[in-house]
């Protein structure tokens, strides 16, 4: 086992697992130091003790790099592997077989933490076969929100990873903001451009229920909108990055759901564990009411990808199947629908 492929796959399932940051980005960054080493180099610097002395690197993330130049699984890594398994039930682990791709989630272009590629490159070992890159729209700020122009480039990168990485697919996209009156934030041409469109509410998410409702509906009846990210805005898990707990957003869940029905709009499953939205009280509404979902991880890192097992859950405990998830269709069925 190469050392950086050691590092990475440890850094991945603290991610997966919900470790501090902090534990992540040392992973990481080590592995970002070794891969711009000769392997001559690593070696002698292994050999010497002398891995500590470069910037990142530290007593145990250098104990990993010298166990698995010696041709060992390193110690920290077997540990991790030891815990990461989850056992899912039967109806759980068939609906995350199904799955055959992710619609919304971060790279470092905005709020993410890890380039496009090892995104990517994560997505691939999940099984999947193709994921949407949602990177933020310009007015969040605070989250790196990508301008006309930043998004522009990031299509021409896209476009080069998917000559690379073929046959997957990275399929463009966005997290959208919807402003206040329902208006979307981002040009029309460039909406017109991406495969997949996430539209959210991440402002002003107290208005009143009127207000609130009028806002998602203009928003979902928008022709570029493929999907209604996580539809109550709350926070179920005090500590995170965000804070404290939030409640939800206050709207006509029937009027909202309806659109989306009438619009083609997927309802969706957001899988993050600080999050779980919608409650699975409006879950099983969109189901009644006749909308398609999708389960999607909202990943801002690669361990994060495999949350989509806990939107599966909540899914199968709703009775939702697969044939109304639309990243377990095919990619060619796909498009056609975001089309």
């Amino acid at each position: 086992m190469e050392p950086v492929e050691a590092l990475r796959e440890i850094a991945f399932h603290l991610e997966r697992a919900g470790e501090p940051t902090y534990r992540v980005r040392a992973f990481r960054n080590a592995a970002a130091v070794v891969g711009e080493l000769p392997r001559d180099e690593l070696v002698r610097l292994a050999r010497s003790g002398g891995l500590t002395g470069l910037q990142g690197v530290g007593k145990v993330t250098a104990l990993a790099v010298t166990e698995a130049l010696d041709g060992q699984v390193p110690t920290y890594l077997r540990r991790v592997r030891a815990t990461a398994e989850v056992d899912l039930d039967d109806e759980t682990a068939a609906l995350r077989a199904a799955l055959k791709g992710d619609l919304h989630s971060h790279s470092d272009w905005s709020d993410g933490g890890s380039p496009i590629e090892e995104m990517a490159e994560a997505a691939k070992t999940l099984g999947h076969e193709y994921w949407a890159l949602t990177d933020h729209s310009p007015r969040l700020t605070i989250a790196g929100g990508l301008s006309p122009a930043r998004l522009r480039r990031q299509l021409e990168e896209v476009e080069r990873l998917n000559e690379r990485l073929a046959p997957f697919r990275i399929l463009t996209g966005i997290e959208v903001d919807i402003h206040t009156d329902g208006t979307l934030d981002q040009e029309p041409e460039l909406l017109e451009r991406l495969d997949v469109v996430v539209a959210s509410v991440h402002s002003k998410l107290r208005m009143n229920q009127y207000e609130m409702t009028r806002r998602m509906v203009t928003a979902i009846a928008n022709p570029h909108v493929d999907v209604l990210g996580h539809c109550t805005g709350r926070i179920v898990q005090a500590g995170t990055k965000r804070g404290g707990r939030r409640p939800e957003s206050e709207f006509d869940a029937e009027l909202v759901f309806e659109a989306c029905r009438r619009f083609g709009v997927a309802v969706e499953i957001n899988s993050r564990p600080d999050r779980l939205d919608p409650p699975k009280r409006l879950m099983r509404l969109a189901y009644e009411m006749g909308c398609d979902f999708s389960i999607d991880s909202d990943a801002h890192a690669p361990g994060q990808l495999d949350w989509q097992r806990h939107g599966c859950e909540r899914a199968a405990r709703c009775g939702i199947g697969a044939e109304r998830i639309v990243n377990t269709w095919p990619l060619e069925d796909l498009l056609a629908r975001l089309a």
